[in-house]
């Protein structure tokens, strides 16, 4: 019998972390077919000068380099954050198999604001997507980052 276990907890410590290194906050854990972390990481776009240092983008490449394959199609994603436009076509590209993530992103968002990319002919794949999960604590996550910045 399946039992669905979450690590949007792990995600939310990599966002605080981000944060904490005056990063956005946001997190992802990418999990293998059998429950296993294979990466997590925070947004590195600043420490890294490099602005596809996106969680997501991360978390994948650390996984398929682990894998040794460009493919994590039993893989799970965890974000916090609604994935962008970028890492949705990078979600799409590496097949991942189950996307899971907090918040919503109005503004900046690709799977259910802005350009809805899986629902595009250009996607080659999509996921199941489950969102909401830890959205409080990720909304407050980002309200405070924002905040402090003010």
């Amino acid at each position: 019998m399946f039992q669905f276990k979450s690590y949007m907890d792990l995600a939310l410590r990599e966002a605080q972390e981000a944060a904490l290194r005056g990063e956005v906050p946001v997190g992802a854990v990418l999990v293998g077919p059998d429950g296993a972390v294979l990466s997590q990481a925070g947004n590195r776009t600043r420490g890294n000068n490099d602005p596809t240092a996106h969680a997501e983008v991360l978390v994948i490449r650390e996984a398929c380099s682990k894998l040794g394959s460009e493919r994590l199609t039993s893989c799970d994603l965890y974000v916090t954050l609604e994935p962008c436009p970028m890492c949705a076509m990078a979600i799409s590209a590496a097949r991942i198999g189950r996307l899971y993530y907090g918040a919503s992103d109005p503004k900046s968002g690709g799977i259910e604001q802005g350009p809805c990319i899986f629902s595009h002919p250009q996607a080659h794949h999509v996921p199941e997507i489950y969102d909401g999960i830890g959205a409080a604590a990720s909304e407050e996550l980002l309200r405070e980052f924002f905040k402090s910045l003010r």
